[in-house]
C-alpha cells in the first residue's frame, strides 16, 4: 500500500501604500526682456532679466490676492543704474534699497505704467512692450517693477528687481530701450 502525504503550504504577501501627503508649491518668477534700438532704429542688444521678487512684493501680492477687497493694481517699470551699484536683495524695498539707484536718464516725465494682459497658463505678460527714450549717455544695469510712477521716488511698493544675463549696457543719447515683463506662479 502506498502513502501519499500532502503538507498543505499557503503563503501570502500582501501590501498596500498610501501617500497621504498632497504637495505643491508656487513661486513668485518674472522675466524682463530688454532691446535697444539706436537712433536710427537699429538694434544694439537684447537682453533678458530673471528677477528677484522682493519679500515686500511677496507680501503685498498675497495681502492683496488673499485679503483684498476693491484692489487696483497700478504698476510701473523703472531702470536701475549701473552707478553706484552692489547688490540687488530680497529685503530690498521701495523705500530702502541701498545696493543700487534709478537711472533717470529718459525723456519720459513718469516711470512708464506696466499695463497688463489676461493671466494665462501661471503667467501674466504686459500687453505692449514698454519704452524709454534715452536723454544721454549712461549705463543700465537692469530693471524693477514698482507700484509708484514717481521717476526717482522711494514710495510705492517694490514688486521685483533683477540684472541683465550679459552684464551691464551702455546706452546713448537719442537710443531707445523697449521693455518688456511676464511674472509667473
Amino acid at each position: 500500500m502506498k502513502n501519499e502525504k500532502l503538507k498543505a503550504y499557503a503563503a501570502s504577501d500582501v501590501g498596500i501604500g498610501r501617500n497621504s501627503m498632497m504637495g505643491e508649491s508656487a513661486e513668485a518668477h518674472g522675466r524682463y526682456r530688454v532691446e535697444c534700438f539706436d537712433r536710427d532704429g537699429n538694434l544694439k542688444f537684447t537682453d533678458v532679466i530673471d528677477n528677484l521678487v522682493t519679500t515686500e512684493g511677496k507680501n503685498d501680492a498675497l495681502d492683496k490676492y488673499l485679503s483684498g477687497t476693491s484692489y487696483t493694481a497700478a504698476h510701473y517699470i523703472g531702470l536701475i543704474s549701473a552707478t553706484e551699484y552692489s547688490a540687488v536683495a530680497s529685503t530690498d524695498k521701495a523705500s530702502s534699497h541701498s545696493g543700487w539707484q534709478e537711472d533717470t536718464n529718459y525723456s519720459q516725465s513718469a516711470r512708464p505704467t506696466a499695463v497688463f494682459s489676461a493671466a494665462a497658463n501661471g503667467n501674466k505678460s504686459l500687453s505692449t512692450p514698454l519704452t524709454f527714450n534715452i536723454t544721454g549717455t549712461t549705463t543700465i544695469k537692469g530693471c524693477f517693477l514698482i507700484t509708484s510712477p514717481t521717476k526717482g521716488g522711494n514710495t510705492g511698493v517694490l514688486y521685483s528687481a533683477g540684472l541683465f544675463t550679459g552684464g551691464d549696457k551702455a546706452v546713448s543719447e537719442g537710443d531707445t530701450l523697449t521693455v518688456s515683463y511676464t511674472a509667473s506662479l
